[in-house]
């Protein structure tokens, strides 16, 4: 039978999936064991999945055949050892259901978040309906882990009063069966402690209702459930307490497994109410307490238990930090606490060094990144730091104390206990007290000094880069975090040491010396980098060689830790011809590799930022290295132009405006064939471009004005500057094009379309007036003023606006405070002060073609007033000159508001007018 294809199989099938939810148990086993017998059929799985998809079917039939489907799957994936009862799904169907799978993922949960409650009505009372018919657990658990889907929901959505609404529904009707499933289960449990075949299903059903508690109780506490609290509380508080000897004991682990899966639900219940409902559930807490630490006491360091143990430590962190931290004053209760709780979670496991070894970015991100997933480790570090809110010296005295028996013990044989010393230092590490926005560290539990003279510097002289690699990497760790209490002497001193496990093996250990690298350059005294060209220069020979050759290691062809470093590297270092040749070759040949597959954007970014920046520090000050620069730079990124590679067009646009830039006029042919490519409606179709785009442009108008008016490009330019400023999302660019346009192009030759600009912007202004509009629109007004006279300001707008005093008294003058920045003030108003270092780039780095802005290669902005030092200065001076110059002339204006306020919008408006007839006088 090919179930695949056949709509009457399939119409067989959905009766089938019909049956099994049948409270009859006759038609329900005829029906099981009919699915059973075909599911060995090759196509079963894919009928499956197609039946689930199909928009016709019945809600209750596409969860039956959806919840099969898992289990089909669970069985029939994989080859098992006796083929008989499970036959492996052939690959040709693994293929075609993999194509399926993730749309039908998609379309469910676009099913359930827009129909479900008002556009579904029925399903909820029909669940209901068939869950209290029910008297076998496999239909009973398939119903409520189709709730538990639906329910989901609640926890990750907004507040808002549909939502309310929806969850009042959903409390109405299912709140009373979910308490009277859970109680009936909960009674038959003791019954049949003794069948694995009958309690596994009992358990997993209790787990279940769990997690419908605790999504029908994450908004706020129903009143239900705070009426019916004891009910619950009580049976979660026994199955903390309870062991199940029969799954428990299971070689296999699956009922290990089971059993934890409630009792971690449990666990994040009672989290739940500890952070939401504290007062509600205050009389319960103490027997939760004594619960979940004898639990952990018991638990073992096997990786399938992670999340039980995670979601336990969490309670406890919680009642800790809380008004009922009393519980933990007791001195034996601490350290029986740290001692069986703490410090075995915290060791490293079997499964942390595979991690280190298989997948050092997974490492990486859950070791120094903070990843949002909790480990073991971290998590019993913030049950110390959360005890240690009201015993601080308890747990100081604590901790110390296992330190020293942890180094003891690791100097009694250091080849046999090297954990007992990476325990250590992880201890002092996380436990560090994080300050000035985490990049300061402090901790009471060592003298940091010492501790790294005697602990770390050992580990960092080792000649063997590759021997003990998670405690190199502790090292590096420990060095990266307590940087700035290291004096500086001693850290130049140890830099060689840290450039030489650039060289080891291990991906995690030559990423942590970058990082560390990179980290310690950042170091500030007072505002001032502590290490400088002085300090790096002597090491380049080694340390440049050994970043670019730590990208050749296997699977760290894309480290981002090391193109990080590199980049820092490169801000601070004078680099001469040959360091600045070797630099641009290797990263034009890694540039050349990623071109091939883009797929690691963070690490794009900063190798973009690193050619940006090479170019910046070495081209500005060595005019000779551009034909360098440009030999090996203009083939990749003519590469990615002719080969449209979408992720690095925004970046290739604002290097060539970088080496635009540097260039004295008149540039090269090359670039002037550039310009074509500037001006194609296809490159400004995509949104990624167009910031790119408008800084290529200015430069090109500020290196290249003449050649570009004699080719009449002016009119393609200013079309393009008509459609950024016509939409809300490009209109600051268009801004940006404009003023370069009336900075590096004469009136002469603006003159002619200067109405058609006018009427752009104050058809725009009419239209939809934003501050985002307004305050771009102010600047360039007063460049325009400043450049070109008042009097051909306002001859221009009255040409076609008419009352033009009013719009200066109602719109530019009050508008003059919106405005910020160094030019823009002796323009206008204020200052803000510039960036100084490369900013991280967070989220703004995704996959695909976005635009981030390079910091290295931004467009450096001319002054159109450089004469002016004292803004204030010049406007009581050339009030005066003024005056005296043309008698009778401003004498109004002088006597009304020489006295004002300097920063006043009028005598702001008067210091434009002065600049204006100052600079056309002049």
């Amino acid at each position: 039978m090919d179930w695949s294809t056949s709509p009457e199989n399939l119409e067989t099938l959905s009766q089938c999936f019909l049956r099994t939810l049948s409270p009859d148990p006759e038609p329900r086993r005829r029906a099981e064991s009919y699915l059973s017998d075909y599911a060995a059929r090759p196509g079963f799985g894919l009928a499956v999945l197609r039946l689930v998809s199909l928009p016709n079917v019945d809600g209750l039939i596409r969860i039956a055949a959806a919840i099969n489907f898992k289990n089909h799957l669970r069985s029939h994936w994989t080859s098992s050892p006796d083929p008989r009862p499970y036959p492996p799904i052939s690959d040709a169907e693994k293929s075609e259901i993999k194509s399926h799978i993730s749309q039908l993922r998609e379309a469910l949960a676009v099913i359930g978040k827009h129909d479900f409650p008002k556009s579904w009505p029925t399903l909820l009372p029909d669940l209901v309906a068939h869950l209290q018919a029910a008297q076998d657990y496999a239909p009973i658990n398939g119903i409520l882990s189709t709730a538990n889907s639906i329910f989901k929901k609640f926890r990750y959505e907004w507040k808002t009063n549909d939502l309310l609404l929806d969850l009042k529904y959903c409390l109405d009707e299912f709140a009373a069966p979910l308490l009277e499933i859970f109680l009936k289960t909960a009674s038959l449990v003791p019954a049949n402690l003794n069948s694995a075949d009958t309690l596994g299903p009992l358990i997993e059903s209790q787990r279940l209702c769990c997690r419908i508690f605790y999504s029908l109780n994450f908004q706020e506490l129903p009143e239900f459930f705070e009426d019916h609290m004891n009910e619950w509380m009580v049976k979660f508080q026994r199955y903390l307490m309870t062991t199940y000897p029969v799954l428990e004991d299971d070689k296999s682990g699956n009922g290990v497994a089971i059993v934890d899966g409630l009792r971690a639900a449990v666990c994040e219940n009672i989290n739940l109410y500890m952070e939401k409902n504290e007062e509600e559930f205050k009389g319960y807490l103490p027997g939760f307490a004594s619960a979940v630490w004898s639990l952990l006491m018991t638990a073992s360091a096997s990786s399938s238990r992670d999340r039980l143990t995670v979601t336990a430590i969490k309670f406890l962190t919680m009642v800790s930090t809380g008004v009922y931290h009393a519980l933990f004053s007791d001195p034996n209760i601490l350290l029986q606490i740290f001692d069986s709780i703490d410090v075995p979670n915290i060791r490293i496991r079997e499964e942390d060094e595979e991690l280190f070894e298989m997948n050092y970015v997974e490492y990486i991100r859950r070791d120094i990144e903070g990843s949002g997933l909790d480990t073991r480790r971290r998590i019993a570090c913030e049950l110390l730091k959360g005890i240690a809110k009201y015993y601080r010296d308890r747990v100081k005295e604590m901790v110390s104390m296992k330190i020293q028996n942890l180094l003891a013990s690791y100097g009694a044989s250091p080849a046999g206990n090297w954990k007992e010393k990476d325990c250590a230092i992880y201890l002092v590490v996380s436990l560090a007290i994080k300050t000035a926005g985490g990049s300061m560290a402090t901790t009471d539990l060592v003298e940091v000094e010492r501790f790294f003279a005697t602990v770390i510097v050992p580990e960092l002289k080792a000649q063997d880069v590759n021997g003990f690699p998670m405690l190199k990497a502790d090292a590096l760790k420990f060095f990266t975090t307590f940087r700035n209490h290291i004096l500086k002497p001693f850290v130049v001193t140890m830099m060689p040491d840290v450039i030489r496990f650039l060289q080891s093996e291990s991906n995690v250990v030559h990423s942590y010396a970058a990082n560390c690298i990179e980290k310690l350059l950042l170091v500030k005294d007072e505002g001032c980098a502590r290490y400088t060209s002085l300090d790096i220069n002597p090491l380049v020979p080694l340390l440049l060689p050994n970043l670019f050759n730590a990208l050749k290691f296997p699977e760290s062809q894309e480290n981002l830790y090391v193109m990080k470093c590199i980049m820092r590297v490169l801000g601070v270092v004078v680099a001469g011809c040959e360091i600045a040749g070797a630099c641009i070759t290797n990263l034009t040949a890694v540039l050349s590799e990623v071109c091939k597959n883009p797929k690691n954007p963070f690490f794009n970014h900063y190798l973009f930022e690193v050619v940006a920046a090479l170019v910046r520090r070495s081209c500005e000050k060595d005019p000779s290295l551009i034909s360098v620069y440009e030999a090996s730079l203009f083939p990749v990124l003519q590469t990615i132009l002719v080969n449209d590679v979408t992720e690095f067009m925004p970046y290739t646009f604002q290097i060539l405006a970088q080496l635009v830039d540097i260039h004295m006029p008149p540039l090269p042919p090359n670039y002037m064939q550039l310009f074509e490519l500037l001006l194609s409606p296809e490159s400004w179709k995509r949104k990624a471009n167009v910031p790119a785009l408008v800084r290529l442009l200015q430069a090109f108008l500020q290196k290249a004005a003449h050649e570009l008016n004699n080719e009449g490009r002016l009119p393609d330019m200013l079309r393009i500057f008509n459609q950024l400023v016509s939409a809300s999302n490009t209109e600051e660019l268009g801004f940006y094009m404009l003023n370069t346009i009336i900075e590096n192009l004469s009136y002469k030759v603006i003159s002619p379309y200067i109405g058609h600009i006018w009427i752009a912007l104050f058809k725009r202004l009419e239209n939809n007036r934003t501050l985002k509009f307004v305050k771009p629109l102010v600047i360039f007004m007063s460049l325009f003023l400043v450049k070109h006279g008042h009097e051909v300001l306002l001859g221009s707008i009255d040409v076609v606006r008419a009352n033009i005093f009013e719009i200066l008294e109602l719109f530019w003058i009050p508008n003059l405070k919106l405005i910020t920045g160094t030019i823009e003030m002796k323009l206008t108003s204020e200052i803000v002060e510039d960036e100084t270092e490369v900013p991280d780039i967070g989220e703004a780095v995704s996959y695909g073609a976005t635009f981030v802005h390079l910091y290295n290669a931004g467009k450096k902005e001319e002054d159109p007033l450089k004469e002016v030092k004292d803004p204030r200065e010049f406007l009581v001076t050339s009030l005066a000159r003024l005056s005296a110059s043309s008698p009778g002339k401003y004498p109004a204006i002088i006597r009304n508001y020489l006295d004002q306020d300097w920063r006043s919008p009028i005598v702001q408006w008067l210091r434009l007018i002065i600049f204006a007839n100052w600079e056309v006088g002049n």
